[in-house]
């Protein structure tokens, strides 16, 4: 049988493991978490990803419990905003997402609980395919395609948690200020909370008590400010906004990258985690019907060009966001756009996925932060 390693078991690791076939090959997944990680915030789950989901066997269970979305206004300086629609997605929690794709791993998978620093410790020795799924810092990536794969930094810092009140769906959106951007929306235990500006912590170990404090001390829009305040460093992650260069290819010999390892790009367009899920589903379908080394070029073929257009749209995103000096100029395109005034986005026929009835969601989930 062909042994394959999966490197990581965040959600591109375990989505690989609960999609491939254990009865046709001999599948390891090595994780240095004895268990999934039970902080985080909301991951929109576009339909690319909700059909990922759907063949693990696992989209109906999350959103009987995730709110969904249909809007995504951006407001800016002096109530201008712009309403815009976004296909229908649900957000679901990173602890929801982790345990259902932990639950659909075969218990014929073999799991090790180690940290991999080199590919020539076991158990990765003697595998037929290695899959990085060991995020935007992957050791896979750097034994296979060189230092000069290494994570770049970006000059922000994102700061997001879980605020356990509801806020008014009035006031559920993202907020671009000058070099800033806030964001809120619903969470299944309350509102998920973000917000993203140029900072000098990290990249690594940031502070997140510093972090909060930066946060706060520019000018915050009125709903987000009680959050802010209210906001406990110990459910609240932090961390410097790191992408993966661009790659050739995403293959190289028998190893493959899938999920941030392969194209962890800026978060905003909240579209990281679901590009994990369709990388897994995609490579597993693969390795059904190809040998290994075809297998690996169609999946390179398919999913190269795709993700990099996506990270490009991205990183283009987080520049108007966050923009500074060019701030009036977007904020009168936006008026352009949106109208001007305080107009507020009513709530007509809101729903949670699955039926029941909640508020309509008017914002993203920061979901391509690096975890």
């Amino acid at each position: 049988m062909e042994r394959i390693v999966i490197v990581g078991g965040g959600i591109a690791g375990l989505a690989l493991a609960a999609s491939l076939d254990p009865a046709r090959r001999r599948v390891t997944l090595v994780e240095q978490r004895p268990e999934p990680p039970r902080v985080g915030t909301s991951l929109a789950v576009w339909p690319n990803a909700a059909d990922a989901l759907r063949e693990i066997g696992i989209f109906d269970r999350l959103a009987a419990v995730s709110p969904s979305v249909d809007r995504f206004p951006i407001i800016a300086s002096r109530g201008r905003r712009l309403e815009s629609s976004v296909p229908e997605s649900i957000l679901v929690a990173r602890s929801d997402l982790l345990d259902a794709l932990d639950d659909a791993v075969p218990a014929a998978v073999d799991r090790v609980v180690r940290r991999v620093d080199r590919l020539d410790d076991d158990p990765l020795v003697g595998a037929d395919l290695v899959v990085g799924a060991d995020g935007v810092h992957s050791v896979v990536r750097r034994d296979g395609w060189g230092d000069r794969s290494r994570a770049v930094a970006t000059p922000v810092l994102a700061v997001r948690g879980v605020h356990r009140g509801r806020v008014d769906e009035a006031d559920l959106g993202e907020y671009w200020g000058r070099g800033q951007l806030w964001g809120l929306g619903p969470h299944r235990d309350g509102t998920n909370w973000y917000t993203a500006f140029r900072s000098a912590l990290g990249p690594r170990d940031v502070d997140v008590v510093a972090a909060l404090r930066e946060a706060s001390a520019i000018a915050v829009p009125p709903a987000v400010a009680e959050i802010l305040a209210a906001a406990e460093p110990r459910t609240t992650l932090a961390q410097r906004i790191m992408v993966a260069p661009r790659l050739r290819s995403y293959a190289s010999g028998r190893r493959v990258l899938i999920g941030d390892a392969a194209h962890a790009m800026t978060p905003n367009l909240g579209r990281g985690g679901g590009e994990a899920l369709t990388d897994a589903v995609t490579l597993a379908a693969l390795l059904d019907r190809l040998p290994i080394d075809e297998a690996l070029a169609a999946y390179d073929l398919e999913r190269r060009r795709a993700t990099r257009r996506l990270a490009v749209s991205s990183a283009a995103a987080m520049r108007i966001s966050l923009a500074r000096g060019a701030q009036p100029l977007r904020d009168a395109l936006l008026g352009a756009a949106g109208g001007r005034g305080s107009r507020r986005a009513g709530g007509r026929g809101s729903r949670r996925a699955g039926g029941r009835g909640s508020r309509r969601a008017g914002a993203r989930a920061t979901a391509g932060t690096p975890s």
